[in-house]
């Protein structure tokens, strides 16, 4: 008796320590898992999503996607409706579990040990979020104790309702849509905040089998589950008998298949936004596209369908030759339109920014504003006879020639020689202010690449894109480096963060002269001045200047493969480019004119709803009106003036037609202050 009454105490002792034991082992896993769970810090909440883009308008112009259609709303702006049903049938001890409903897991094991396998889950909300988030949906131990520490993680670090705002955004509901707001618009054509309680009970119930419980694929299984959540949304208290009868009663349409849309809002645009946004944001298109991300761009859909309209009017359908083109606002640097060929559908390749293509004389002014801080002035006049020059490492001299090879028995001033595009008077100012200083210029003004400097550097033979050459035109219109051609405005995540906001930037290295850059654009103006025209040619915009109802500036450019037109007024730089890809020549005439006509057309339907504006000239310059055939100053008894405006210093002191005694002072002192703006319109 004593002897059996040893054995079961000791027995009694192992026992215990053996309890104590587990139940030690089990305290001490526990903190470390806590431990564990505690210093990897927050899981990050970051799923793929559909990244949105806006026009001007705050409109939407459209939506990038990976493979599956996502988007991330606010638990706010969800129904209470979805919210209760998906507790309902999904995890109605949500608010007072930690992450694991043990009653159930207990039920769900007990099941799992009859059947030797595992045939049934527990899975809480935070459970299945954390596996829509890191995990495989493999029915593994492995996978099982991974989803429990994520599980863990996201109750320790974040509330309910950032749980269940994330877990409703990436559940999937079959069919391609992960979240609710996916699946509303998928299933019901409309927002999930303006769900019934009838649909929201029966999109409930699809993420258990998206492909079995789908009212799309089995209408009638997919209302059995309906009811079954509207009964368990009444027995938990989220809705009365009546509302539970109404809900049942009620009928549902489902959206039909949408047809895909074949007017896409600015393509062309909306590839270069994403181009720009993942050199902003410092990561890959493709992560753009998922990162449900909030992209305001510059885009104002009327521009954008005034340009489409005029090349398609412009430029025949059945021609080969290819167009790019961009308008941008003068002020702040927005592209509001861009196209970058004929058709997307055919061609998706971007010619307004990823094409390089040789600039003619549209480099032209940039030249200019070179010379102008090398001691030229508007007047200065040079004789354009033919020359040779002698570039080293060539046999033959270079020989820069004007159209038809004509060139004037008169010298020119630059004011006129830029008005009808004189190619001689162009060289021989690149060879004489440095053959360096254009390359250096363009990269003033924002422009980077090779320019070498050869004296055909001075005729645009260097190849750049027309997005980069609209924004140095509106850098010389504003007078600023500040300003910069952009299609983006702000970026923000899917919480309104903002990520991203467009704000000119200053560099001082790079500073643009104002009063040489206004002197520029003001000569640009005499394209469309007949009195700057010459004995052997007429400006350069004489084919479009009755099309014109207001005041613009501008450069043309021609090469043998490409056709070019920038201008601008004071709201708006617009460039448009016309070539053909394969590198060929331009054929006939028409090549040569569409470019221009694109241009005007735009322009005037631009400015139709904008005020008549005016440049202010700076303070360091004066408008004064010259004869063009002498460069001096205007007096009583020259046939034509024309409007200059120049440094003080470089006013000609002679006066045409003898009257050089004028005092330039006595001239000046009586004139309005508002005398130099109204000179624009005339």
């Amino acid at each position: 008796m004593r002897s059996l009454f040893r054995k079961t105490y000791r027995w009694m002792v192992r026992g215990i320590k053996l309890v104590l034991f587990t139940t030690i082992v089990g305290i001490v896993g526990v903190i470390g898992i806590l431990i564990y769970a505690i210093t990897q810090g927050p899981p990050s909440l970051i799923t793929e999503q559909n990244t949105v883009l806006y026009g001007g308008d705050g409109e939407i112009i459209g939506e990038e996607q990976g493979a599956e259609e996502r988007y991330w709303i606010n638990i706010e702006e969800m129904p209470e409706s979805i919210k209760e049903a998906t507790l309902a049938i999904e995890d109605r001890r949500f608010y007072d579990h930690f992450g694991f409903d043990f009653k159930r897991i207990a039920a769900a094991a007990l099941t799992d040990i009859k059947q030797m396998r595992m045939a049934e889950g527990a899975s809480t909300i935070t459970q299945q979020y954390a596996r829509n988030l890191y995990l495989s949906h493999d029915k593994t131990w492995k996978r099982k104790i991974n989803e429990a520490i994520y599980a863990l993680r996201l109750e320790i670090f974040y509330s309910k309702e950032e749980i269940l705002e994330g877990y409703l955004n990436t559940i999937y509901y079959g069919h391609g849509a992960y979240g609710i707001e996916a699946a509303s618009r998928q299933y019901y054509n409309k927002h999930a905040e303006d769900l019934t309680l009838t649909e929201a009970a029966m999109l409930a119930g699809v993420p258990k089998g998206p492909s079995y419980y789908s009212p799309l694929a089995n209408e009638e299984r997919a209302e059995e589950r309906q009811q079954q959540i509207l009964a368990e949304m009444e027995r938990n208290g989220y809705i009365t008998s009546s509302e539970k009868r109404e809900a049942v009663a009620a009928s549902l349409v489902y959206a039909e298949g949408q047809e895909e849309d074949t007017q896409e809002i600015a393509p062309y645009f909306q590839d270069h936004v994403l181009i720009e946004a993942s050199e902003l944001l410092g990561i890959d298109k493709e992560s753009v596209q998922t990162g449900g991300y909030h992209i305001h761009t510059t885009l104002i859909e009327e521009h954008q369908r005034i340009l489409e309209e005029q090349v398609n009017k412009n430029i025949p359908e059945d021609e080969e030759i290819q167009v790019a083109s961009a308008v941008m606002d003068s002020h702040s640097g927005a592209i509001t339109a861009l196209i970058g060929g004929k058709d997307y559908k055919e061609s998706p390749y971007n010619r307004a920014t990823q094409a390089k293509r040789s600039v003619g004389s549209t480099i032209k002014p940039f030249l200019y504003y070179a010379a102008l801080g090398e001691g030229y002035s508007p007047v200065t006049m040079k004789e354009v006879q033919p020359i040779e020059i002698k570039v080293d490492g060539q046999e033959k001299p270079y020989v820069p020639s004007n159209f038809n090879n004509q060139h004037s028995e008169k010298p020119l001033s630059m004011a006129q020689a830029l008005a009808i595009s004189d190619n001689i008077y162009a060289v021989k100012t690149h060879m004489d202010i440095g053959p360096d200083k254009l390359g250096a210029t363009m990269k003033t003004f924002g422009v980077e690449g090779t320019f070498t400097p050869h004296p055909s550097l001075a005729l645009g033979y260097s190849s750049i894109s027309l997005l980069d050459m609209v924004s140095a035109y509106g850098k010389m219109v504003k007078g600023t480096e500040s300003l910069e051609g952009h299609t983006i405005a702000k970026i923000t995540d899917r919480h309104d963060n903002v990520l991203y906001e467009y704000k000119p930037t200053y560099n001082k290295e790079k500073a643009i002269d104002k009063d040489r850059a206004f002197t520029v654009t003001h000569m640009m103006t005499g394209m469309f001045d007949s009195v700057l025209n010459a004995d052997y040619a007429a400006v350069t915009g004489r084919p479009i200047k009755g099309k014109l109802t207001r005041m613009y500036g501008g450069k043309s450019g021609t090469t043998d493969n490409d056709s070019w037109m920038i201008g601008f007024s004071p709201q708006y730089v617009s460039g448009v480019w016309v070539g053909y890809d394969n590198g060929q020549k331009l054929k006939d005439f028409n090549d040569h004119r569409y470019a221009k006509a694109v241009w005007a057309d735009t322009m005037e339907k631009v400015h139709e709803s904008e005020p008549t504006a005016a440049f202010t000239p700076p303070p360091g310059v004066k408008g004064v009106y010259i004869d063009p055939e002498t460069g001096y100053l205007a007096g009583p008894n020259c046939p034509q003036e024309r409007l200059v405006y120049m440094e003080k210093s470089d006013i000609p002191e002679q006066v045409c037609g003898g009257d050089d005694s004028k005092d330039l002072d006595d001239e000046f002192k009586n004139d309005p202050w508002f005398k130099d703006v109204v000179d624009w319109f005339f």
